[in-house]
């Protein structure tokens, strides 16, 4: 997959001279605009965004078009090549942004961006060169959902917003041993298999921390952290986790474990599994990310996570007829009422402050203080931070993940090699 999204993106730089051409024939009557999105029928964001712009442009219909989640960029970079693709796209993270923006598939919208309110959230991580080239319409933060049932059986405090990670590691342990002793299965915690559980807290977190600088010690402290958990039992080993297949909806929602670092978009999956019984039923809350130093804890700090926006961009190929049309639905998808309606299904929007008295009234969803706190309170870094070097800088360090959580190198030794791969394979091209 990695060789073929590489010569993918070899072909859009190829064939970027022809990116503006499109089709200059003129179209009469209603526009019909095509818009990507993935996993139609289990995520219902993109059919909210349509049907809501839909309703406030009655003259413009839009239609979608569904790629598969896992394979979206290599799938959209391929139709892109092709003169396939949509005339909207989403940037599903900023991986790849680089790639779309360099290989010039994405159409200068400053001028929708220029018109936003300061409330709406990534903006400046699509704007490259004093221009914007996507407009975000969701901004997820890593949070730490909690399963209040199991804290309680525990009896053990519920989080409070001044943990750090050394607080949260010794609370995962209590919690395990306690909840065996009540006669629960359930582990303090679970991290998932990502590299992003680890690293993108390390990155965002560590003062002076750069992903380009090819440096990679900054992720020591955080994967000691990580195997520590594991050896003391309060977390699934990342063999078993890997091995089994294990999803972070199932452990936390069918309670086998009692905390869980993850995004904001897993508020709308919890709530719906819930509804429709694929999760257990029991009270839940979001608290602040576990914080590096005691200096951004409490509700009168502002925490710091991270998490990549998730933007909509213009295909360049769209016909001169239909982009008028395509940029008002970008303004429409990171306006207040977009807000409103991704909330309403409970997804993290772009504007979180618009969004908050809505996710927050919805079926099932907490209503402490210390969750409306987390979901509008946090300096959320950049996971991806953009750069031609980030996609492979990026598979490099999936490699130190896998190597160190699966206890094949010490961290040292991995951090070592990771470093060397990224100077001389990355860096030094």
């Amino acid at each position: 997959m990695k060789r073929s999204l590489a010569a993918l993106s070899a072909l859009l730089l190829a064939l970027s001279a022809s990116a503006c051409g499109g089709d200059d024939a003129e179209e009469s009557g209603p526009v019909t605009l095509t818009l990507a999105g993935w996993s139609l029928a289990t995520t219902p964001e993109f059919k909210t965004l349509a049907d809501g712009f839909r309703a406030a442009h009655p003259d413009i219909a839009v239609e979608l078009k569904e790629y598969d989640a896992a394979n979206y960029d290599t799938q959209m970079i391929a139709d892109l090549a092709a003169g396939k693709a949509p005339d909207i796209y989403v940037q599903k993270n900023l991986k790849n942004f680089y790639t779309y923006q360099n290989g010039k598939q994405l159409l200068d919208v400053s001028d929708v961006a220029g018109k936003l309110g300061s409330g709406v959230g990534g903006l400046s991580s699509y704007q490259v060169d004093g221009k914007t080239w996507a407009i975000p319409y969701r901004q997820d933060s890593w949070v730490l959902f909690y399963n209040k049932a199991l804290f309680d059986k525990a009896g053990v405090k519920h989080p409070d917003g001044s943990w750090t990670w050394d607080d949260y590691g010794t609370v995962a342990k209590e919690l395990t041993t306690k909840l065996k002793a009540a006669g629960d299965k359930a582990l303090g915690t679970y991290q998932h298999t990502w590299q992003s559980t680890s690293q993108g807290f390390a990155l965002g977190q560590t003062a002076g921390a750069d992903l380009q600088s090819g440096d990679f010690g900054f992720l020591k402290p955080y994967y000691e952290k990580a195997l520590a958990l594991q050896a003391a039992g309060a977390q699934v080993s990342f063999g078993d986790a890997t091995t089994n297949s294990l999803t972070y909806q199932a452990q936390f929602g069918k309670q086998s474990a009692a905390m869980m670092p993850m995004g904001t978009w897993y508020i709308a999956t919890l709530l719906s599994q819930q509804a429709k019984g694929d999760a257990d039923t029991f009270e839940w809350g979001i608290a602040p990310a576990p914080q590096a130093t005691k200096s951004t804890t409490g509700t009168s700090a502002t925490p710091v996570t991270f998490a990549d926006p998730t933007g909509l961009g213009i295909n360049p190929k769209i016909s001169e007829s239909r982009i008028e049309a395509a940029k008002s639905f970008l303004a429409y998808a990171a306006s207040a009422d977009a807000a409103k309606a991704l909330a309403g299904i409970g997804v993290t929007p772009a504007d979180t402050a618009t969004a908050v008295d809505t996710i927050f009234t919805l079926k099932g969803a907490p209503t402490d203080d210390l969750s409306k706190f987390t979901f509008t309170t946090h300096d959320t870094k950049p996971e991806n931070p953009v750069s031609k070097y980030t996609a492979p800088l990026q598979n490099v360090l999936k490699d130190l993940h896998t190597a160190v959580l699966s206890g094949s190198k010490p961290i040292d030794a991995a951090i070592t090699e990771a470093q060397d791969r990224a100077k001389n394979e990355v860096l030094s091209k």
